[in-house]
């Protein structure tokens, strides 16, 4: 019969008893924790194989994450914390309380609606639990972690701010700002070529990470992803860069020893015969 979730956390809480694993048993939160970003990022890099109708992964990755899951609760239940019956409790709990539109009286029309309705009950939550922290250096964004990748955070922290209503109307307006980044960064380019100075030198790295971030905000008005995009494209460019050193290979020759005009030719095959990345 297929295994269930009760199996689940019993071949967990096996594995953590003297019977069981020596190495499960030596587990902590603070071991624990860099498995358990590692593993959320395989999943996210697995929900694009899924995309591309590649499924098998993606339920694969889910289950080392689900596993990641029940070990934290395990460890939890053995310090009389919590179990994993808690945690479920508390995730079905709160997500009835958070969509009063589903399970309550309030209305949304739209998805804009159901975030508003989101934050504010999520600060409400906080007052609640006496965990609202609010003064007056406090802010909507403090919610985005700080440890998340920079291009995540950017899009997280752009949401936040369009939830309240801190947004551009129309996605002609971001262009309009992608070309006025472009141009500032272009001025602080041509400003250190001149100058050779490190003032300016930090006016490029800043100039940067403002287009950056407008090419965000970009992503999240057409509603893709910008993480998952660019891990798109960084699998599309690892595929077409190996198609070149395997046809420098044939020739005899290695990327270093190639000119620039023989691997453009070999990335123009590349983008005619390498699998569809679509």
């Amino acid at each position: 019969m297929p295994a269930t979730f009760d199996d689940l956390i019993q071949l967990m809480a096996r594995l953590r008893s003297p019977e069981g694993c020596p190495w499960d048993r030596e587990q902590t939160y603070e071991t624990l924790a860099p498995m358990l970003l590692e593993e959320a990022y395989e999943a996210f890099e697995a929900v694009e194989e899924a995309r591309e109708g590649r499924p098998t992964e993606l339920r694969d990755e889910l289950g080392d994450l689900l596993f990641q899951i029940v070990f934290y609760a395990q460890v939890a239940a053995e310090r009389k914390e919590f179990t994993i019956s808690d945690v479920m409790e508390a995730i079905h709990s709160k997500m009835v309380r958070r969509h009063p539109h589903v399970f309550g009286d309030a209305e949304a029309q739209n998805s804009a609606e159901v975030l508003r309705n989101w934050e504010a009950i999520k600060a409400e939550e906080k007052r609640a639990a006496g965990k609202d922290k609010s003064t007056e250096d406090s802010s909507l964004l403090d919610g985005v972690s700080t440890k998340a990748p920079a291009l995540m955070e950017a899009h997280q922290l752009s949401t936040k701010a369009a939830r309240v209503g801190f947004d551009w109307q129309r996605i002609e307006d971001i262009f309009d700002k992608l070309h006025e980044e472009i141009d500032e960064l272009r001025a602080a380019i041509s400003s250190h070529a001149e100058s050779k100075a490190e003032d300016d030198k930090a006016q490029v790295r800043e100039e940067l990470g403002d287009l950056l971030f407008a090419v965000t905000n970009i992503a999240r008005h057409l509603q893709v992803e910008p993480e998952s995009a660019l891990k798109s494209t960084n699998r599309k460019f690892r595929r077409r860069f190996r198609h070149i050193e395997v046809g420098l290979r044939k020739r005899g020759r290695t990327p270093d020893a190639a000119t620039l005009e023989e691997m453009e030719e070999l990335w123009q095959e590349a983008k005619k015969t390498v699998a569809s990345d679509k």
